[in-house]
């Protein structure tokens, strides 16, 4: 008994420590309405659907007991029933309550998971907009028909229990029999089933009711398409009809199955089930099937077109894309004045070739200073000014790397390695002479640009496990020429630990009994956890689905993470339907899982960036804007969580000029704009205006290309702004066939606007892929990528980046080494394509120049054809040229190993001279004006000049 009370408490209490542990957490960051009104709705529904469960099978199992027959038939089957008869007898009551219990346990569990259903419908706001088949605020597929659907699917449950209930205790109690002689069932048990059956039936009745407005929201195969949502053709004239009928049958049929209470008989009741069935199988199966086949088949496109109007306009609104502008672009420019074209590339865009995605290496090498910092493996692009000029920057935190602690154990993982220190920014439009960043914002602690603020990081994307700060034991705050610094958390943040039975709580929620007795806390200590910003903004606001990419800037002083965040719903008529996880992912999530969606709901047809929250790096504080102030599913999630959502306007200026287009909200957008972009429902059918997104094709992953931030003016805007940028091209090919921009910058009149630049079908433009290959392909190109993966090099291909650029398209791509005993990217060539023709230089001004023919260069001339040179290798000179470039290369690597700068400074001098014999020779050859590099840079093809030691 010892035993079994200590085992009941050890349960109990670790009920209480999860229980207790999240109330304390919810409480320390201000939410706790939160976590209450989630809790008491959970409650509630438990107890409530728990109830009406039990109580429904309790009582027709009462029920099928009091009308039992007074006296059993004298047969071999009831004289072995009489046998469990008597067995149960005396412990009747405890079996009643002990099912009646268990079946209400599973139902309110069941419908305590509801919580969000009955939440949407008892605080709907309406949409202000109506379905064009009902008539009805889209609120009513968005928030009633779940609740609705879920009633019904409790009611079919309670019948259906109830029904196996009662003719287990009739057959038991004689009631029902099998094998006996005479009726096999009597008057009251006819009467009881026949009522429960008929209450099934009605259900059935209000089920196909239901099913009439489901059609607006179910999903059909069209188009080898499943995610078409809405009327069809043959929904509308089959389908919605059927239900009709089949609602007045299952009527009928309820309404004879009562009757029998009088009439003592099944023979009615049975004709009638029967007649529903084979109802629903010819009027609701068999009719729309011959409909599609004889009416719809043979003229699809004049009977669709009218729903197809439909469903191009519901998923344009509901996705945000209906006021998307499409103008149609040439896609091949003027290239004869091209001195006005070099002047034009400065204004239209602030060309990146600072990728977030290639440098993080760098940043870890030059700016890592300890081993237990880190920053994450994708760095964030966001906009900061400089001398009154507000530039594209890359940016990363020096967030805690427990891999790099010199000394693992407990005190040193959970109480002196508790933080990160310091923002780490870099101009994303320029790279020094070695091709490193240029740093706006670096050392440690941290200086630059970004003025004064709270460097230290408690809270970052790679902080996933538990500090323990503020108590007795000092944290390591960072190190510099004077020594070790150490720190103690000023903070309010986290989970006061003084208490001891908050310790003997957190011990066992966390499985760490040191907690409990561990001298190292004491009072003020504190504990956090649950420290990413996605996690934390998740937590409060477990209704949203939450951007991939978290992102941090500098404002009012403090480093604050930006998290966009979404409202969604699955029931808006006649929208497609998209699933978040697929339509999200390309090659950086499929390299990163940190990048991926927190999606509340997978597969949605509505979506809103209702949400921009701020996560406070030191503090943890977790601050929710309005964003979108017409969202009605926004609406109605803030009337059931009050007061946790603050207003647009306490959006401060600071931080309004770090916000942005979210990523993931924009692959949403692009997705449907494969298709959507249309909105004649001829063009949509015959799917010559489909197209897809490409993949990747700087990498080998076989995902779609992420889109791009970049500060660029569209044909139609006056001046740049920080957009966030696509490619399209058509399904199955690799040409381009439209580029898609979003106004990024927050704030701003035209911020959300998209802007798609539809490229000609009768011509050709080259695609993302075919310009890479183009670069690939061409052999001077070809010839010094090979050079630059000689040794252990490696070379690895940055952002593709597409602008247009009067009537043509700009393509810029920098391209990095890994080379030597440098195991970081360096920038050290710049790729350039307009109009057919590539540059392939050091640095982005001379690879601008030479396509445009300033400075006297003379561009590469289109690859087309047999104007293509014979390969290098015919021209022995060239050849010679290459192979001293190649050993020269090659002895400036071993001293780069060796550290020998006197060598390497030869080898490079003999390497610059190699390049320019080949360049000569080459140009001599085939009559072109090679022209020698600018005095101080080095020429085409060799690497930047010796790093400083």
């Amino acid at each position: 008994m010892t035993l079994g009370v200590l085992a009941v408490l050890g349960m109990a209490f670790t009920m209480f420590a999860g229980f207790w542990t999240d109330w304390l957490w919810y409480r320390s960051v201000n939410y706790s309405s939160v976590f209450t009104t989630t809790l008491w709705t959970k409650i509630g529904l438990f107890f409530v659907f728990g109830l009406l469960m039990a109580l429904a099978v309790g009582f027709n199992i009462w029920l099928a007991h009091r009308l039992r027959p007074p006296l059993s038939a004298m047969s071999m089957e009831q004289q072995n029933l009489d046998r469990y008869r008597m067995g149960i007898a005396p412990y009747k009551t405890w079996l009643l309550l002990g099912i009646t219990a268990l079946v209400g346990l599973i139902a309110g569990a069941s419908a305590s998971s509801q919580w969000r259903t009955w939440l949407m419908w008892i605080n709907g706001v309406p949409f202000g907009q109506k379905d064009p088949q009902f008539k009805l605020d889209v609120s009513f597929y968005a928030f009633d028909l779940p609740w609705y659907r879920f009633l019904l699917g409790f009611g079919f449950a309670a019948a259906i229990l109830s029904v196996i209930a009662a003719a287990l205790t009739h057959y038991l109690y004689g009631g029902l029999r099998v094998t006996s002689p005479g009726a096999r069932a009597t008057a009251a048990a006819t009467g009881h089933l026949s009522v429960l059956i008929g209450v099934f039936v009605a259900l059935k009745a209000v089920a196909y009711w239901l099913d009439r407005y489901g059609l607006a929201v179910k999903s059909s195969d069209f188009r080898a398409t499943d995610n078409w949502t809405g009327l069809r053709y043959v929904d509308a004239n089959a389908y919605l009809p059927a239900k009709t009928i089949l609602f007045c049958i299952a009527v009928i049929c309820a309404l004879l199955f009562f009757a029998t209470i009088w009439r003592r008989t099944w023979q009615l009741p049975v004709i009638g089930f029967g007649l529903m069935v084979l109802s629903a199988i010819l009027i609701g199966g068999l009719y729309p099937a011959i409909v599609q086949k004889f009416q719809v088949q043979p003229n699809e496109q004049a009977k669709e077109a009218p729903y197809v109007e439909k469903n191009l306009e519901a998923t344009r609104k509901a996705y945000g894309i209906d006021g998307t502008k499409v103008t149609d672009y040439s896609g091949t420019g003027n290239a004869e004045d091209k001195t006005r074209l070099r002047d034009d590339v400065d204004s239209t865009a602030s060309i990146r070739i600072m990728d977030p995605n290639i440098v993080s290496p760098t940043f870890q090498q030059l700016q890592q200073i300890r081993n237990y910092y880190a920053f994450p493996n994708n760095l964030d692009v966001d906009r900061y000014a400089k001398d009154g000029k507000e530039q594209d920057t890359v940016i990363g935190l020096r967030e805690l790397n427990l891999a790099g602690i010199p000394k693992k154990n407990w005190i040193n993982n959970h109480f002196r390695y508790t933080h990160g220190y310091g923002v780490v920014a870099a101009e994303g439009t320029s790279a020094d002479a070695q091709g490193r960043p240029n740093f706006t914002e670096s050392d440690l602690p941290s200086k630059g640009d970004l003025g004064t603020y709270q460097q230290r990081v408690y809270y970052g994307e790679k902080t996933t496990t538990y500090s323990i700060v503020g108590g007795p034991q000092k944290e390591i705050d960072y190190s510099d020429d004077n020594g070790e610094k150490t720190t103690s958390y000023k903070g309010d943040s986290g989970v006061d630990l003084s208490n001891p039975v908050n310790r003997a709580a957190y011990a066992l929620a966390f499985g760490e009994p040191q907690i409990l007795y561990s001298g190292a806390i004491g009072d003020g200590s504190r504990i956090l956890y649950n420290r990413t910003p996605k996690e934390r903004v998740e937590a409060v606001a477990p209704w949203l689905t939450i951007d991939g990419d978290a992102y941090p800037a500098v404002v009012n002083g403090k480093i604050q993470w930006i998290v966009d965040a979404y409202t969604t719903t699955n029931g808006y008529p006649y929208s497609s339907r998209t699933t978040l996880g697929d339509t999200t992912a390309d090659s950086l999530t499929a390299t990163n899982d940190n990048r991926a969606v927190v999606a509340q709901q997978n597969q949605v047809n509505y979506i809103r960036n209702s949400v921009k929250a701020t996560v406070d790096a030191y503090t943890g504080e977790v601050k929710l804007y309005q964003w979108d102030t017409k969202d009605p599913v926004l609406k109605t999630w803030m009337k059931a969580f009050p007061d946790t959502v603050e207003p647009k306007s306490d959006i401060s200026k600071d931080l309004m000029d770090h916000l942005r287009y979210p990523q993931d909200l924009f692959k949403v957008q692009r997705e449907l704009l494969t298709r959507y972009h249309v909105k004649d429902a001829t063009t949509f059918l015959s799917g010559s205006e489909v197209w897809q997104v490409p993949d990747d094709p700087t990498n080998r992953s076989g995902s779609a290309v992420p889109p791009y931030y970049l500060s660029m003016k569209m044909p139609d805007q006056q001046a740049q702004s920080f957009s966030l940028t696509t490619t399209f091209t058509p399904t199955g090919r690799d040409n381009l066939s439209a580029f898609m921009a979003v106004d990024a910058e927050a704030g701003t009149s035209d911020y959300g606007k998209i802007r798609i630049l539809k490229l000609p079908t009768n011509t050709t433009v080259n695609g993302p892929k075919q310009v890479q290959s183009q670069f690939n392909s061409q052999e001077d190109i070809a010839e010094s990528i090979r050079l630059l993966r000689g040794g252990d090099s490696e070379v690895e291909y940055g952002n593709l980046l597409t602008v247009p650029l009067d009537g043509g398209l700009l393509y810029v791509e920098p391209v990095y080494v890994r080379g030597g005993g440098l195991k970081y990217p360096l920038l050290r060539k710049v790729l350039v394509t307009y109009g057919g023709q590539t540059a392939f230089e050091n640095t982005l001004d001379e690879a601008l120049n030479k396509i445009f023919g300033a400075d006297g260069a003379t561009p590469e001339p289109p690859d087309s054809g047999d104007t293509t040179p014979p390969p290098t290798s015919d021209n022995p000179t060239v050849q010679q040229a290459l192979e001293d470039a190649q050993k020269a290369f090659d002895a400036g690597q071993e001293a780069l190993k060796n550290n020998d700068w006197e060598a390497y400074g030869r080898a490079q001098k003999d390497l610059e001279e190699a390049l320019q014999r080949a360049e000569d020779a080459q140009a001599s050859r085939t009559g072109g004006g090679g022209g020698a590099s600018k005095p101080g840079t080095a020429p085409s093809g060799s690497p930047s000049p010796k790093p400083s030691s």
